[in-house]
């Protein structure tokens, strides 16, 4: 066995997912469609503002039955969403919904593009949007992406103006139509010249909602496009590759049937004229669009007619003829998109299978690490290594030759340097503002991921023709139910800290433990931690020392904290974990998101949590909570001394409802849970008994049951999105807003993101309304909060968004919530 290879560092990145880049799995049908895309030089950008906005039938169509180069440009990662996977918010949902984007991008066959923009949550109108998104850089933004990108077509998902239903998606139809003028003016954003050139889009156009109903085109107006074909090669028509690609938006419960036979598409031109032919109308998309590039094209229409379905490496020779003749022509867009490919199809049309691996998933700057690269050639092609690099040192080959389906496996030992750098996604490496990530190096904007930290470069020959293949270090394991897993490779630092809870909330001055759980990442790893307090705070401890003996050892030591003073005081401040080690500082913990539809995802922020003081009392101490969606409200009522059970199908049936002092049900409990039309009379039953039943906010449609409360009410789409927005107490002699707190317009101070959404109408008379709130320029809405005597107790609905700002340490939001759940007087 040959013995040694090496890595190369990458520090740029790249628009596939690392998860998806181990050796491609293709067959003789996927080769015969990519040698007819080589055929086609055209390009089609889409562009809209969250995941879950593109046209997954359209693209898929471009992509693979137009064969055009297409690709989606979300402003947003889908930041600012509700989670109906687990109960990630902000940030962390956007890493989710990327890679379920990307996942959805391998299904279709478009590309994956993202700005720096950053999804705040629902906004009303663009006005409102551009105050928190930085209008100037988005549109830079997306003006780099039109430049890099070259489409000849732009494609808008919404229109420019309130049709388009949500800020957000009215501004990237705006932001688009302007960036197709800018990106054409070496006026605009001159800075992107240094890389980049001014590129003129052939025209932008607007791909019309069609969602369940006809649309009347007898005018002629629009562009009709009937996408609803059947692919022979691909065994399936692009209605079916639509549903399984959205249906890759998990977090978002976009699970979608597949759609059979012909379908439309609208079009109406916006900039550019309309198409008559096609979307591409007055674009050359063959190989006579580049000068030199006609016997090109003759010689891959000559690999298509000569292509053996049985014997794909037959057509080895004719691609390294293509390939030769595409290095030929001048360095342009065209040129090397085409060479990309031909080089891709000449690894598959040779049956090459190349990957690489480290032994362990996780790995440490600094620190050894053991790792292998396999090849095997599953064809009679001349293939043969020259070279495997890692950094600077290359292991050199005398043509070793890779024989027809030999498995060769090079292991090595290595010391990785100590300027690697860790697995933390580029966009979160450094504090941003609301509304746009903060990305120092310009040259990263748009890429969906960072490109993998490690990858084995191969050097061989084909026919004695030399390619260099690259393939990203990865983890591979078996588990016993799931099979051969691939994982990402993770740089982490030597040691990392856990904080038992991101909040801390202080009801008086005595002391609450705070634990530190600090785990080692590679070798053994001692030194001692501390906290970096705010003022007012103090720490019974002032450091401690710990050690590590081994890999994932774990240890945890507590420290106890305690504000100076509660009474009165609603603060909220930051505390900070610093880990000292030889000689250096680390502040990171971990954070693992794991689901079965995406890969493992983990990133190291800072080790830090949030103390809240609250001038808090309360009514009552035992909860019963009913779990919703992506809800984090049962651990932040425990923060605040509540015994919180979490009830099922036995206790609500069967058990004593009665012995909890209130009971909340979750976020959209009433769209996700199929039993709680079942549970609703029990519920019910306990208020009239003398229970405190508070329902959070769930969506208009669809409901399990719309018995929601013990009298009628109906849900909206209203909300207000302004998390400033005054709020007028309408009960201000309800004993709500007395007891066991004295609720005042300064407990409404500090929300984040919104007030609330879905709010109600049409409520009984037998409510009461507690609160009215507007959006800037509308009218006051009164349905956020309903109150209702029904027997004994108390039944509640609010739509204020509760599952944000307690989660988030909103004093005055744990001062309201504990008055709506406590007993009546």
């Amino acid at each position: 066995m040959v013995k040694g290879f090496c890595l190369t560092l990458i520090s740029g990145l790249v628009a596939a997912t690392a998860w998806a880049q181990r050796s491609p799995l293709v067959n003789a049908a996927d080769i015969k469609l990519q040698l007819k895309k080589l055929d086609t030089l055209g390009s089609v950008l889409y562009i809209a503002a969250h995941p879950d906005d593109e046209n997954t039938r359209l693209l898929g169509y471009l992509a693979k039955e137009k064969l055009y180069r297409t690709g989606y440009l979300s402003l947003t990662r889908g930041d600012g969403g509700q989670n109906l996977v687990g109960d990630e918010q902000g940030e962390l949902l956007g890493l989710i919904r990327t890679q379920e984007l990307l996942a959805a991008r391998r299904i279709d066959g478009a590309e994956q593009f993202f700005t720096r923009a950053l999804d705040f949550g629902f906004s009303k109108n663009p006005a409102e949007t551009f105050t928190i998104w930085d209008k100037d850089k988005i549109l830079g933004d997306v003006v780099w992406m039109i430049r890099k990108f070259q489409p000849d077509v732009i494609v808008c998902r919404f229109p420019p103006d309130s049709r388009a239903g949500h800020g957000h998606h009215t501004a990237s139809a705006m932001l688009a139509e302007e960036a197709f003028e800018a990106a054409a003016d070496p006026k605009r954003y001159p800075e992107q010249l240094k890389q980049l050139k001014p590129w003129k889009a052939h025209r932008i156009l607007w791909n019309t909602f069609n969602w369940g109903g006809a649309i009347d085109n007898s005018a002629g107006l629009l562009y009709e496009l009937n996408v609803g074909t059947y692919n022979y090669l691909l065994g399936r028509g692009y209605g079916e590759i639509a549903a399984e690609s959205r249906s890759q938006h998990k977090s978002q419960g976009f699970g979608v049937a597949a759609t059979r036979g012909s379908a439309y598409e609208y079009f109406s031109p916006i900039k550019g004229g309309k198409p008559v032919y096609s979307l591409l109308d007055g674009v050359n998309s063959t190989w006579t669009r580049i000068a030199g590039g006609k016997p090109i094209g003759e010689m891959v229409d000559k690999a298509q007619a000569n292509f053996n379905i049985e014997d794909p490496a037959a057509s080895v020779p004719a691609l390294l003829e293509i390939r030769k003749a595409i290095q030929a022509l001048p360095e342009g867009y065209w040129r090397n998109q085409k060479l990309k490919e031909t080089e891709d199809l000449l690894l598959a049309c040779a049956g090459l299978w190349m990957e690489a691996y480290s032994n362990a998933q996780v790995v440490v700057p600094g620190q050894p690490m053991q790792g292998s690269v396999q090849l095997l050639c599953n064809s009679n092609a001349n293939v043969t290594v020259d070279q495997i690099s890692f950094g600077g040192k290359d292991t050199l080959f005398n043509k070793l030759p890779l024989e027809f389906n030999r498995l060769r496996t090079i292991n090595e030992s290595m010391t990785l340097p100590a300027g690697l750098a860790e697995s933390q996604p580029y966009w979160l490496k450094d504090a941003h503002p609301i509304g746009i990530y903060t990305i120092k190096d310009p040259m990263m904007v748009g890429y969906p991921e960072n490109k993998p930290a490690l990858e084995a470069v191969i050097k061989l020959r084909i026919n004695g023709e030399q390619l260099t293949v690259t393939r990203p270090v990865q983890y591979k394991f078996t588990d016993p139910v799931k099979g051969e897993l691939y994982e990402p490779l993770v740089v982490a630092p030597p040691v990392v800290a856990t904080l038992n809870n991101s909040v801390f909330i202080f009801t008086q001055t005595q002391s609450q433990p705070v634990q530190v759980k600090l785990r080692a990442m590679g070798l053994p790893n001692k030194g001692t931690v501390r906290l970096q307090l705010p003022a007012g705070f103090t720490s019974q401890e002032a450091e401690q020392s710990y050690e590590l003996s081994s890999k994932g050892d774990e240890t945890a030591v507590t420290f106890h904290i305690a504000p100076q003073k509660v009474a009165g005081i609603n603060r909220t401040d930051t505390l900070r974990v610093e880990i000292r080690s030889e000689g250096k500082v680390y502040t990171q913990s971990i954070r693992t998101i794991a689901y079965d539809h995406i890969p493992d995802i983990n990133i190291f922020p800072e080790a830090t949590a949030r103390l809240v003081t609250v001038d808090l009392q309360r009514n009552g101490r035992k909860l019963g909570y009913i779990s919703g969606a992506g809800d984090m409200v049962a651990a932040s009522l425990r923060q605040v001394g509540y015994e919180v059970t979490i009830l099922d199908e036995k206790e609500i049936m069967n058990g004593d409802l009665q012995q909890y002092d209130a009971i909340i049900a979750g976020v959209r409990v009433y769209n996700i849970n199929p039993r709680i039309k079942y549970w609703q009379s029990r519920l019910m039953e306990y208020v009239k008994n003398g229970g405190t039943y508070l329902v959070q906010y769930n969506v208009s449609s669809p409901l399990v049951t719309t018995d929601i409360g013990p009298y009628p009410f109906t849900l909206t789409r209203d909300r207000v999105t302004d998390e400033t927005a005054a709020v007028s107490i309408l009960q201000p002699q309800n004993e709500i807003m007395h007891y066991p707190n004295k609720i005042t317009d300064h407990d409404f101070d500090g929300w984040i993101q919104e007030r609330g959404l879905y709010f109600t109408q049409m409520a009984d008379a037998s409510y009461q309304k507690l609160f009215a709130m507007h959006d800037k320029g509308e009218e006051d809405l009164q349905g956020s909060t309903l109150v209702a005597d029904y027997g004994k107790g108390r039944y509640v609905y609010t739509s204020l968004a509760f599952f944000r700002e307690l989660p988030a340490g909103v004093p005055g939001a744990y001062r309201l919530f504990v008055n709506l759940i406590s007993k009546k007087k």
